[in-house]
């Protein structure tokens, strides 16, 4: 795999700066061991789990209650992280994984922290609005709430698979491996499942709904040349980078003022790349990775692959 391809698929790692994906992980199972510790302390000190429930629980999970929202804003940025059931954060950890990596490999590290945070609170409001707009609902809002991953993780299947449905996984255990849409059909068929069996609210169903239509609409603009998470990832630099050289930030900026390489519009790529001779394009690069993206590696000619190996050789010998 060539520099290139390095740089825009980030491997899994804990050290690896740019994995969102990983550090939307490990943010979610450290809430979750935290909020778990904190509860067993209640239980030993004889509180008991409705003094959790009061203390804890209501300052940590989004209120049904929109009055009472007003008076909790920063369950916003707590809730979309926080987990209680070891099987909630499991499964949300797997699919997150999933779709986050799928994303992450296709379009960059830059979209799925946004996407996330964007889905989790679409998924509140839709949330909100069920809880007291529909009849069947009203009467379950005083002391209700919710908190999880689950709008978050759904904004980003969806997303995905808006981008790229025809993106094949998992070659070695399906011939030619299996499209991005079908492997959101089985999550979407999973979720509607566990809500209907377990008898939980049907008010998670607006959660999930409101994190598929961000999902939706952040990719479709996104497809269209306009990043919608520009501004969370300028706040994140800008706040990560608070005691760094001016010339840091600066380059930061520059990164963060493009959309993904997969999918540019509007934007004038540098001439060329030198490669040891002829010159290479670096738009035919960006063209090839574009069919990769959609067809898989497969689908390129020996000409396509004699120029990926042309230019990873040249970006070995610039670093």
């Amino acid at each position: 795999m060539h520099v290139a391809e390095k740089e825009r698929l980030p491997r899994l790692s804990l050290g690896e700066e740019k994995n969102m994906v990983t550090q939307l992980l490990v943010l979610n199972i450290t809430v979750y061991i935290l909020l778990y510790f904190i509860k067993i302390i209640y239980q030993m000190e004889d509180y008991g789990v409705p003094a959790f429930n009061r203390d804890i629980l209501g300052n940590t999970r989004v209120p049904a209650d929109p009055m009472l929202l007003l008076q909790k804003p920063w369950t916003l940025i707590t809730a979309p992280f926080a987990h209680l059931q070891f099987w909630d954060i499991f499964s949300s950890g797997i699919w997150l994984f999933c779709f986050g990596s799928l994303l992450q490999n296709i379009s960059g590290h830059r979209l799925v922290v946004p996407l996330y945070i964007f889905g989790s609170l679409t998924g509140f409001a839709c949330y909100l609005a069920g809880m007291n707009l529909v009849p069947a609902l009203q009467s379950l809002a005083a002391g209700n709430g919710i908190m999880g991953a689950g709008a978050g993780v759904m904004a980003l299947a969806v997303g995905v698979t808006v981008l790229a449905p025809n993106n094949r996984v998992f070659p070695l255990l399906v011939k030619g491996g299996l499209p991005v849409w079908v492997i959101t059909l089985i999550y979407l068929a999973l979720n509607a499942v566990a809500v209907f069996s377990s008898g939980a609210s049907y008010a998670y169903l607006f959660f999930l709904a409101g994190g598929a239509l961000m999902g939706y609409l952040f990719m479709a603009s996104f497809k269209k040349g306009r990043n919608w998470g520009n501004g969370i990832n300028n706040l994140f630099f800008h706040i990560s980078h608070v005691f760094h050289p001016k010339s840091g930030k600066e380059a930061g900026k520059n990164e963060s003022a493009g959309t993904s390489t997969a999918f540019r519009a509007g934007t004038s790529p540098a001439p060329f790349i030198k490669v040891g001779g002829p010159t290479v394009s670096e738009q035919k690069v960006n063209e090839i990775l574009d069919k990769i993206n959609e067809a898989g590696m497969q689908s390129l000619t020996a000409e396509e692959k004699e120029t990926l190996l042309r230019a990873s050789k040249e970006k070995s010998g610039e670093f």
